[in-house]
């Protein structure tokens, strides 16, 4: 294993200090400090962060492996300065089983350049009609603790108790997907003053907020852990504020997407920016801004969500909601949060870390800790070009952006997956 010394690196924004890596883990910080054998890296205003954790990573395989695998996924994750990455169960077939959790695991594993975390799906099928197998998944060689349907909801009430209980027995998660389906048939883009001028049936803030309201109550009761997943709305940021006041046991997420974009998008009848939840107004976007800093929102994860061209270039509302997320949600987070490394750090690696059970992922860089690292040019402005991107999907809303800051290097266990911007595999 190649040893690395890296010089002169801000560590979570602090005064420049080199890092030295061996055998996988930080093996000494401290400024002028040498090392014969290690390779030298230059971080002369580049920043080090603890290697970013998404919680929320679509990767198709199973089953839609023309959208995106393991290890495209996996790559796009790394580029994007992420070291573990949480997979959604909504493949085909369905992470229902022990067996296709590990499988998933394993091509994680044989990647080599994130941690893949299965998740797995809350109900049989993602049908909503009975338990999966939790306590196999969760004692399978993936040790999958979060649990989610997501792009479905767990709407049965009695269901969802008795997931929330199942899962408490080894300490996991329930991830929600919130949105009451008999207030969303049909609909294409959030429901508001666009939908209405644009002709287009609309999906209320309400739908997402009851169910979070009652989900919070429910975890509550039971005295379980809940996440909710892709949080979109102004109203469930005060249900949220409410619980966690409370002492319910219940973290939340945000998207990029969310923090940046309006449902005025869709008046482009662009579906690249049709997702689910959907875009909502510029006082949910602001309300969103604020839950995240002062952290009623937990984390920043991806919802990175991958489409064949054929499921995206059509009709609007033919096409499938989703965006891609992994190799921008950095520069996103540094658009809407500015350099607030240590924020930063806690919101997209230690906050999900800790969530998801993740134990050698979000440490900051220090002596003895996992070498799980990326490091940030601040200056760097890139602007986005879909060809250019590592996943095998091009359904990107920031198509020709100018964002900031630029991953230089990410570290797996002290081995490098992307140098100087460019994947090593």
């Amino acid at each position: 294993m190649t040893a690395y010394l890296i010089r002169n690196v801000s560590v979570v924004g602090g005064a420049p200090t080199d890092l030295l890596i061996r055998d996988g883990v930080v093996a000494e910080t401290g400024a002028g400090l040498t090392a014969p054998d290690a390779t030298v890296l230059d971080a002369s205003g580049l920043v080090a962060l603890p290697g970013l954790v998404d919680l929320h990573t679509h990767l198709r395989e199973p089953g839609r492996e023309d959208a995106e695998t393991v290890e495209s996924g996996s790559r796009a994750a790394a580029l994007g300065g992420y070291t573990a990455v949480c997979a959604m169960a909504n493949t085909s077939p369905v992470a229902d089983t022990a067996g296709v959790v590990e499988q998933v695991w394993r091509l994680g594993r044989e990647a080599g350049l994130v941690d893949v975390q299965p998740i797995g799906a809350v109900t049989v099928g993602l049908a909503g009609e009975r338990l999966a197998e939790l306590g196999a998944m969760a004692d399978s060689a993936a040790r999958v603790r979060i649990f989610s349907d997501d792009g479905h909801c767990v709407a049965d009430p009695k269901l969802m108790r008795r997931a929330l209980e199942y899962v408490k027995a080894f300490d996991g998660v329930i991830a929600q997907h919130a949105e009451e389906p008999r207030l969303t048939e049909g609909a294409q883009m959030h429901e508001g003053e666009v939908s209405t001028r644009l002709g287009l049936t609309g999906w209320p803030a309400v739908a997402e907020e009851a169910i979070i309201a009652r989900d919070v109550l429910l975890a509550e009761h039971v005295g379980s852990r809940l996440h909710i997943c892709h949080v979109s709305t102004a109203g469930s940021v005060e249900v949220l504020r409410h619980a966690k006041a409370r002492g319910v046991k219940v973290t939340a997420e945000v998207t990029p997407h969310h923090l940046l974009l309006t449902d005025e998008k869709a008046t482009t009848y662009d579906p690249v920016y049709k997702v689910n939840p959907p875009l909502r107004t510029a006082a949910d976007v602001a309300a969103l801004r604020t839950a995240l800093a002062d952290g009623v929102i937990d984390i920043v994860a991806t919802d990175h969500a991958p489409h064949a061209v054929e499921d995206k270039e059509c009709e609007w509302a033919y096409a499938r909601p989703g965006m891609l997320g992994l190799e921008t949600a950095l520069s996103i987070a540094l658009d809407v949060l500015g350099p607030q490394w240590d924020l930063i750090a806690e919101r997209m690696s230690r906050a999900p870390a800790r969530i998801a059970g993740l134990d050698s992922h979000g440490l900051d860089p220090a002596p003895g800790v996992p070498a799980n690292l990326t490091l940030v040019d601040p200056a760097a402005r890139r602007v986005i070009e879909p060809a250019e991107l590592a996943s095998r999907s091009r359904n990107t809303p920031y198509a020709r952006m100018t964002l900031p800051g630029r991953i230089v290097a990410t570290f797996l266990r002290g081995e490098p997956t992307v140098l100087d911007g460019k994947a090593v595999k």
